[in-house]
């Protein structure tokens, strides 16, 4: 499955011929995808959990590539770069010293952890930068999706149906709230694209895009590790931890239905390299 996903990025590149710097960042995460999945993970499912990381260190560092190439923060959401922040930095709080959601293989030890504090201080970069220094370029007045409730109710969510893989309450419910976070990431980039009549740069696209491939294999390593996600149930002999977590995964996915079907004409139509997509409905 991760060769598969990553042969649809190599034959992409070929077929459309992206700028060279978008070509570059491709080409490097995908040969430290493959070096780390046979070489460190030593082609055990696990490591796919890994890979997922490596897929949203790519999305992020795509961004940051637009934002340094253009010079501007138009078309970037500063709340979901907020959204990512808390997402990475709830999950960092578990894994960086427990064992509960991590791969079983070697990549679980230190690479994804390292993979995930890249991915926060790209995200803190990017923050820094369409917030400070290219202020006057973001779209502030259309970036106007409220998060608090959101952030506010997947705590709550978290709390109620977090998992028990760390034997402690309290980063048990930050390491499912972080999974909840990412599922609703995406809405206020969504909203902004729609606020902007539904153009998108392409870099940004590809952001969305590679977040949705991330989530994706991060759903494929929770359903194979489905059996092992335990819980204190509510209701006697119900288990409802995988589901909590699977059905975060699929919400993530399907909040992106929209924007998948025109992201995949325009790049039929338009390829990589293409300025922007074609007016998203959303």
């Amino acid at each position: 499955m991760v060769l598969n996903i990553m042969l649809v990025f190599v034959c992409g590149l070929a077929k459309y011929s992206p700028t060279p710097k978008v070509t570059a960042a491709y080409a490097a995460f995908i040969m430290a995808g493959f070096g780390l999945y046979h070489m460190v993970g030593k082609g055990e499912f696990s490591a796919i959990l890994t890979m997922a990381a490596v897929t949203q260190c790519l999305a992020t560092s795509l961004l940051a590539m637009q934002v340094v190439s253009t010079g501007s923060a138009d078309g970037i959401s500063a709340r979901a770069l907020i959204l990512d922040a808390v997402t990475f930095a709830c999950r960092l709080s578990s894994t960086t010293w427990l064992n509960g959601y991590l791969p079983s293989d070697v990549t679980g030890d230190w690479v994804y952890q390292l993979l995930e504090i890249s991915a926060l201080a790209l995200t803190l970069w990017l923050l820094h930068h369409v917030l400070v220094n290219k202020r006057q370029t973001y779209n502030a007045e259309e970036d106007s999706l409220p998060i608090g409730g959101m952030i506010l109710g997947c705590l709550v969510l978290a709390i109620l149906f977090h998992a028990d893989l760390d034997n402690s309450p309290v980063f048990d419910t930050l390491w499912i709230m972080a999974t909840y976070v990412s599922a609703v990431q995406v809405l206020p980039q969504l909203w902004l694209i729609s606020k902007n009549g539904g153009r998108v740069p392409a870099l940004t696209s590809h952001y969305i895009a590679a977040m949705a491939v991330s989530r994706f294999m991060s759903g494929l390593f929770m359903f194979h590790a489905k059996d092992d996600i335990t819980s204190a149930p509510w209701i006697k002999g119900y288990n409802h931890a995988p589901y909590a977590i699977l059905g975060a995964h699929a919400a993530h996915l399907l909040l992106l239905a929209d924007f998948a079907y025109y992201y995949i004409k325009g790049m039929s139509k338009n390829g990589f390299s293409c300025s922007s997509l074609p007016t998203i409905s959303v």
